[in-house]
């Protein structure tokens, strides 16, 4: 195994790692460095449709994730003999619905499925939305869990009546490879029936949804492993027959700890399928600040941010729609743009809104074209519009926890692009470190294996971000100051009045 660094040292952690657009199986040793070689990824297609729908189907996403680990420990070789933990983690806001048996009848809804938009209206004329976010730290919106169910029950109620559980895919998955298995604190947080204070279900949001406890996996606590309780494990994978696996955990708290922010001073900014600026801190009890999420980590970590639900989503739809250059070409020619078109600007709500506004029936827009205008002219304007909603949640978090000096970039789609990532330092106004770190939440994974089976107790916390600094220009960041202006004038102009008519 060619490697240019130090040598792989025992013992392994493998981590599991399923995201909206692709799922990821690597290897990490005792240091939380990859392992050259090994790491093994899958991409998937979310299946979406005109109202709003976005599926994934969970049959063929488990058989992904098994040939993921198929690949992984066939490539490990000896080395799988190392391997002493598994941690699995993936996306927030899925739900699956499940029979008696523990099988799947329903498709994976992902957090991007909007079709639940009346029922999140029904529940904010039913409860108090200020309360509700509170407790639970969520919107009562259509990303999250509630409006989801009582979109479940009101558009397919027998099959609703059918479901004896309803659980989030990657906990879903552990069940299905292991056994009967319970939910960590980190998925259960960001579903919108947690209650944030108590680390247990939210009994309200309970009696809105329909559902009772017995319909919702155990939450368990950080010091929980699972052990293997079905031969197919020990027959596929022998070397990790006798090998503890953590409960599944959410790829928001992952990532930030796998770039270096698992403090109050740093932020990560996450560009991937969608977008996130979070900060993650210890933190026992908290007051969950108006107009950002917050989410219990663990039970002594918190995490707040925002979220976008356009990033590499409307890179991909631009670059499909657009037919433009391929990468190094299309670098080149926004590099060498010096003076873009003051006129154009996007507001890129392509997939709806969800921070900072939460309007729900949210669209995009596209203003100030001109027939000069070209392909490239519309995509600089397009990952401007997306750095000037950044900067609007950066201020939000700026109000929310003022200890913030630094933002780290993250995911792939902003680490693939050196002019986003001068785009970004310049509306956000302040240094943007670029992590090094390419597959953040993967490394989360294996830095909380490490500090759970005490291989290296209190890693998390020392771990600190590496790689080149941004500097914001000033006469850039100056004029995103004002387009930033020209952006919430259209917001106001377009959403608000239609979110205002619509509910």
């Amino acid at each position: 195994m060619a490697t240019n660094g130090p040598a792989p040292r025992a013992p392994f952690v493998l981590t599991i790692d399923v995201g909206t657009s692709s799922a990821r199986c690597s290897l990490y040793d005792a240091s939380a460095r990859p392992v050259p070689g090994i790491a093994a990824r899958r991409a998937h297609q979310v299946a979406t449709s005109p109202d709003g729908g976005a599926e994934l189907g969970p049959e063929a996403l488990i058989a992904s994730v098994i040939a993921l680990v198929d690949e992984t420990m066939s490539r490990a070789g000896e080395l799988a003999r190392d391997v002493v933990c598994v941690a699995p983690g993936g996306f927030l806001h899925t739900l699956v619905g499940l029979d008696d048996e523990g099988r799947a009848i329903t498709p994976v809804h992902l957090w991007m499925d909007a079709r639940s938009d009346q029922d999140a209206a029904q529940l904010r004329r039913e409860l108090d939305e200020r309360e509700v976010h509170a407790r639970t730290g969520c919107m009562l919106h259509w990303s999250y869990l509630p409006a989801k169910l009582r979109w479940m029950r009101r558009t397919d109620p027998a099959r609703f009546a059918r479901i004896a559980r309803f659980v989030s895919f990657p906990d879903h998955l552990v069940a299905q490879l292991l056994g009967a298995s319970p939910t960590s604190i980190s998925l259960a947080a960001a579903s919108g029936l947690f209650d944030q204070h108590r680390l247990d279900w939210d009994d309200e949001m309970l009696r809105a949804t329909g559902i009772t406890r017995a319909q919702l996996l155990e939450v368990a606590r950080d010091d929980r492993r699972l052990m293997p309780a079905r031969d197919a494990v020990a027959r596929r994978w022998p070397a990790l027959a006798q090998v503890p696996w953590l409960v599944a955990q959410g790829d928001a708290a992952l990532s930030s700890i796998g770039a270096g922010c698992a403090t109050r001073e740093r932020a990560a900014l996450m560009v991937g399928t969608s977008v996130a600026l979070r900060v993650l801190f210890r933190a026992r009890d908290v007051v969950i600040p108006e107009g950002v999420w917050g989410y219990r980590a663990d039970e002594t970590r918190m995490l707040l941010g925002g979220a976008l639900n356009d990033g590499g989503s409307l890179v991909a739809w631009l670059d499909r729609t657009l037919r433009l250059p391929d990468h190094d070409a299309l670098e080149a020619q926004l590099a060498a743009s010096s003076s873009p078109d003051e006129r154009l600007l996007v507001l890129p709500l392509w997939a709806g809104e969800r921070s900072p506004g939460w309007a729900g029936r949210a669209h995009g827009a596209i203003v100030g074209l001109a027939l000069h205008a070209s392909a490239i002219d519309l995509y600089r304007a397009a990952l401007e519009g997306i750095a000037l909603r950044c900067a609007e949640l950066d201020t939000r978090l700026r109000d929310a926890v003022p200890e913030v000096r630094e933002v780290v970039a993250t995911g792939a789609a902003l680490l693939a692009s050196p002019a986003w990532q001068r785009i970004v330092a310049s509306a956000l106004g302040r240094p943007l470190v670029v992590s090094d770190e390419r597959e953040a939440s993967s490394r989360g994974a294996a830095l909380v294996a490490l500090d759970r089976l005490g291989i290296a107790p209190g890693v998390i916390d020392g771990i600190a971000p590496s790689g080149p600094v941004i500097a914001p220009d000033p006469e850039r960041h100056a004029r995103y100051r004002v387009l930033g202006e020209r952006q919430r004038a259209l917001y106001r102009a377009l959403v608000d009045r239609d979110e205002r008519g619509g509910s």
